[in-house]
């Protein structure tokens, strides 16, 4: 499950030339952060539709900007004492004999209805970094 901002890359490689890979990288790496802190907000709205304790809810993690595949990247993962990334799949999927759970879904719907925020926070942090 990902999100694709079209028009961005062609952006980046423009400001890159004109400020350098060290001050893009920077630029891009603060329009992930708040893009992601806009996906987490929605996530934990979903989240809180069907809690129980709300582990699965304070265990949401943002890792710091990262390459991988030669793409800066952020990941939303689940970490912290309860373990709750054991079981966010099966709230998000089910399981053969809980095939519908509460929170089937969520994820996805959380993906869906932040498209447009996760896009506004990206072209919003880049324009404050020029």
């Amino acid at each position: 499950m990902s999100v694709k901002v079209t028009g961005l890359n062609q952006l980046l490689s423009t400001l890159e030339k004109k400020y350098g890979p060290a001050a893009v990288q920077r630029i891009s790496d603060q329009a992930l952060k708040e893009g992601a802190k806009a996906f987490v907000r929605e996530l934990k709205l979903q989240f809180e539709l069907f809690k129980d304790t709300g582990g699965s809810i304070e265990e949401i993690t943002i890792s710091k900007p990262m390459t991988i595949a030669g793409a800066r990247t952020i990941k939303v993962h689940w970490r912290g004492p309860k373990g709750r990334y054991r079981i966010i799949h099966l709230n998000e999927w089910g399981t053969v004999k809980n095939p519908n759970p509460k929170g089937k879904g969520a994820i996805a719907r959380a993906l869906r209805n932040a498209e447009k925020a996760y896009q506004a926070a990206l072209l919003n942090a880049v324009r404050r970094g020029l």
